[in-house]
């Protein structure tokens, strides 16, 4: 096997990719604008307020002036390539943020000065830690009037740990920085320079016990000799760099353009990412090696479909080296395709490139096999070669769509495919019990930006409403049904007569028939056409308009006719005397609980759980979910739940998550079911 050259191993150490994560309103889309400025990668700097910046390139975004995808740039500092990810900060775009971690070796964690730790501060650095990222946070707006930096770094310590220090110090009021690090020059506003310098040297040298003999001897180390056990920190969590930047007057840009080309790890110095080969409990860990002579293994963690380009697979090199004319085979496919053409992304646009190495971060179009979470390779022995799962939330937040235009109906499957492709957090499916197609989201925001993409990029109208609740109707008592159809038209006639009874079963049998006819009452040949009556009334419900379940039905007696009786007449007779039982044997209305797990801070777990009593839930337990929250669990009828999200966010400011999984049915209150029965009534007047 061919060993790397030099060149390739100096050319991946000049390598670097970040990914800017944290909460809407942190300023990472203007940060980015201004990156790339500072660096010479773009000639003027774009707003998020005039929609010119390029991350923020979808009309949506830039109309509603907030990042709704993430987007990939790259720009070239001090002779480094720096690929890095804007990614939203909203939690129902998660789909989108989540994926941008397994592309990078640093997970670049935004914090707006004014607002501090939110929400979404908290779950990004938590998703980098799970994904033994390098973790830095950068505090943007210092420039901000009247904010407290010093109290906002000790947060930010007190909240993520003592590593959390800082590279520099803002000064002149926001206007400036201090480095810590290297320099040391100048006055802070906000503490001393030389304290901050010593305790980044302390806590790096930590990880290496002949650096510890030495500053101990020496009382000082030399950063530039820093940079092995700089790196072991920084993989080991042992050291969160702080750098403190203002991406609207340009403070601190430069500063951190030098703290990523001469401090955060390049693609040989990162910690592997977690590769897994075979699939479920036997799968195996391995770890791809950034080495571009190897065979080729990268990941895709972006796909989006344009309608007038097609598709387009972004992916990160992780071994091996990606060329034009490079056979590449998508998982377990078993043809390959070819590389036409490999491009580097500038926002929206697309800058062709001949090679990408590890680290590298490229996409190709045009490819209809590919697909979020692939992994692209070029040896058949990595077919079955996948990342580990990112821990996604479920989407829970449901809307029922359907065309506006009659006859739309599989264009619409075909546009939601390709909206579910582009974004794991999205999913979409047909229920049958409510003969509904339901897209799930994580919440009111995702399914809108959804609909306006269906509209403005795909130009598809549908119709919208909340999902229908999937009641059942059972029984519970037996009961004897009859019925005798007889139909005289003038020539031949229509008679059958049928006597069952019925009986309930356990919650979640089914449905049981049986026929118990002696004597040829009913003819052997008639008596599937009773069961296509009784299982008629089992699909369109006696007293309410939905499925009945959970029921035995008896067919024991009935009567003839040699010349009149038929299937049909057989049919309607088994289906009118299995109503008539039904509404003698105490009817009532199922409807669907679920369980529930709700994540929420500990401060706000008295309201959770008194919201979810008055919802008619029961809570069977709590657990410590960790950094603060408490995890409530329980049961709770699903008609309950409409809007919830909205709730759970007003009674955690945003902090709290929560899934559903179906658990069983149960019947419903009488007041519930008067009024599911009455709304029957009126459809079938009307």
């Amino acid at each position: 096997m061919p060993s790397r050259t030099n060149g390739q191993t100096a050319e991946m150490e000049a390598v670097r990719t970040l990914a800017l994560v944290g909460a809407s309103a942190a300023g990472k889309t203007s940060l980015a604008e201004a990156l790339l400025h500072k660096a010479g990668a773009i000639g003027a700097r774009g707003s998020v307020e005039r929609g010119s910046t390029v991350s923020d390139h979808d009309p949506l975004e830039r109309r509603m002036q907030h990042s709704l995808n993430a987007s990939v740039m790259h720009l070239t500092h001090a002779g480094t390539r720096v690929h890095f990810i804007d990614t939203p900060g909203g939690a129902d775009f998660l789909g989108q943020s989540l994926p941008a971690l397994e592309a990078v070796e640093t997970a670049a964690v935004v914090v707006n000065a004014a607002t501090g730790i939110e929400p979404m501060t908290l779950r990004m650095m938590a998703y980098a830690a799970e994904r033994h990222l390098a973790r830095m946070v950068i505090v943007n707006k210092i420039d901000t009037q009247g904010v407290d930096l010093r109290s906002l770094l000790a947060q930010i310590q007190a909240t993520f740990g003592r590593e959390c220090l800082p590279l520099n110090l803002p000064a002149a009021g926001g206007t400036q920085v201090v480095d810590c690090f290297f320099n040391r020059e100048g006055q802070s506003d906000i503490g001393s320079v030389e304290d901050a310098h010593r305790a980044l040297v302390e806590q790096v040298v930590e990880v290496d016990a002949a650096f510890v003999d030495r500053y101990l001897s020496e009382g000082d180390v030399d950063a530039a000799e820093l940079h092995a056990p700089l790196e072991q920190a920084l993989r080991e969590g042992h050291l969160i760099p702080v750098c403190f930047v203002s991406a609207r007057n340009g403070a601190g840009l430069a500063e951190l353009l030098d703290v990523v080309v001469k401090l955060l790890p390049d693609p040989t110095e990162a910690n592997p990412p977690d590769f897994l080969l075979g699939e479920g409990a036997a799968a195996e860990p391995m770890q791809a090696r950034p080495d571009p002579s190897l065979h080729v293994l990268a990941h895709v963690f972006k796909v989006t479909v344009d309608p007038y380009v097609g598709k387009l697979g972004i992916f990160r090199v992780h071994q091996g080296t990606v060329t034009r004319d490079s056979q590449l085979y998508v998982g377990d496919g078993r043809k390959p395709f070819k590389v036409g053409h490999l491009f580097m992304l500038q926002g929206k646009d697309y800058v062709e490139v001949g090679r990408a190495l590890p680290g590298d971060i490229v996409a190709v179009a045009k490819v209809d096999e590919i697909h979020f979470d692939a992994v692209l390779h070029d040896a058949a022995e990595d077919d079955h070669v996948h990342l580990a799962p990112l821990a996604f939330p479920v989407p829970v937040h449901g809307l029922a769509v359907e065309p506006k235009r009659h006859g739309d109906e599989q264009r619409a499957w075909e546009i939601l495919g390709k909206l579910v492709a582009e974004d794991p957090c999205l999913r979409v499916e047909h229920v049958v019990a409510t003969n509904e197609t339901i897209i799930y989201g994580l919440g009111e925001l995702h399914l809108r930006v959804m609909l306006e993409r269906l509209r403005e990029v795909y130009r598809f109208e549908v119709e919208t409403r909340p999902p229908r609740i999937a009641y059942r109707e059972t029984v519970t008592a037996p009961a004897e049904g009859h019925h005798r159809h007889k139909k005289q038209t003038g020539g031949a006639g229509q008679f059958g007569e049928v006597f069952l009874r019925i009986e309930p079963l356990a919650r979640g049998a089914g449905f049981e028939f049986a026929d118990e006819v002696k004597g040829g009452a009913i003819p052997g040949q008639f008596i599937p056409a009773v069961e296509k009556g009784v299982r008629e009334v089992l699909a369109s419900g006696a007293i309410a308009g939905y499925p009945v379940v959970d029921v035995r039905v008896v067919v024991h007696d009935g009567k003839h006719h040699s010349v009149d009786s038929k299937d049909i007449a057989f049919a309607t007779a088994g289906r009118k005397a299995f109503m008539a039982a039904i509404r003698a044997a105490r009817p009532i209305v199922l409807e669907p609980i679920v369980q529930i797990e709700i994540a929420a801070p500990d401060h706000a777990i008295g309201d959770v759980t008194g919201d979810l009593s008055s919802r008619r839930g029961l809570v069977t337990g709590t657990a410590n979910g960790g950094a603060g929250t408490v995890v409530v669990r329980g049961q709770v009828p699903m008609s309950e739940l409409a809007s919830y999200q909205s709730r759970l966010n007003a009674m955690t400011s945003g902090q709290g998550r929560y899934t559903i999984a179906l658990s069983h049915y149960e019947a419903v209150p009488p007041g519930t079911q008067q009024t599911l029965t009455a709304q029957h009534r009126v459809r079938d007047d009307d």
